[in-house]
């Protein structure tokens, strides 16, 4: 089975530094990255337990870094000079509200933001795909719901790091 279905592309274009974005995202979004959330599963003994574990990984923003890839570090190696992070966000207590409707919702979740200084014009860049875009083939209203919600999140953290609307 294929089909297709409309993606929306958000990028808050901010005044601030590449540096100065980095750091307010990063303090913004908790950290579980490696084997923290694996620890977390493991040492969870009911569903309130897993909850407050969860709680206590969850940045300001209520997100947490599952996994951080610094392009720039190595498209450097390789002679081109770039200032260029993607982060791989989420929350399980968000996530939940999206599969337990439609499990389908798990290939958007975590998403995907990455923070990015374009060469052309040295601004910095915060990008991401609206989740509901992404989700709206699955025709699901509670997921679209759960999914809107989302996109609200995120777009609150992208105002908060950026100062910049999409």
């Amino acid at each position: 089975m294929k089909d297709e279905s409309t993606l929306i592309h958000c990028e808050h274009v901010s005044e601030r530094s590449f540096d100065e974005v980095v750091t307010a995202f990063e303090k913004a979004v908790g950290d579980i990255a490696g084997d923290a959330f694996q620890k977390l599963l493991a040492a969870s003994t009911d569903a309130h337990d897993f909850e407050a574990r969860v709680r206590f990984f969850e940045g300001a923003s209520g997100f947490m870094r599952f996994l951080d890839i610094d392009h720039g570090a190595w498209l450097s190696r390789i002679g081109l000079p770039a200032r260029c992070k993607l982060y791989i966000l989420g929350n399980p207590l968000i996530a939940r509200t999206m599969l337990e409707h439609d499990f389908g919702a798990g290939l958007h979740v975590p998403v995907r933001m990455m923070i990015y200084e374009d060469p052309a014009t040295g601004k910095t860049r915060l990008a991401y795909d609206l989740p509901s875009s992404l989700m709206a083939r699955l025709n699901n209203p509670k997921v679209t719901a759960a999914a809107n919600r989302l996109d609200e999140k995120l777009a609150a953290l992208a105002r908060a790091v950026t100062g910049a609307d999409a």
